[in-house]
């Protein structure tokens, strides 16, 4: 458990990092950079968590989950 705690965390000033990196190099502002920074992460896990919640509605033959599939002669 702990290592999975440390991994998330490692993980995350990784994101941060990278995030505020391209932005400073995009703008040379370091304002700018730290609050993209800060807000991208915030908004890729919205995201993550809607294309999640919308894959998880397929299954693994392409239907839509709770479809019947068609009769197979």
């Amino acid at each position: 458990m702990a290592r999975k705690l440390i991994k998330t965390g490692t993980y995350s000033v990784m994101h941060l990092t990278v995030a505020v990196a391209v932005a400073f190099a995009l703008t040379r502002d370091w304002h700018i950079a730290l609050g993209i920074g800060i807000i991208e992460p915030l908004v890729q896990t919205v995201a993550y968590t809607i294309h999640e919640t919308l894959w998880g509605k397929v299954k693994d033959d392409g239907t839509k989950a709770g479809a019947t599939a068609p009769a197979t002669v």
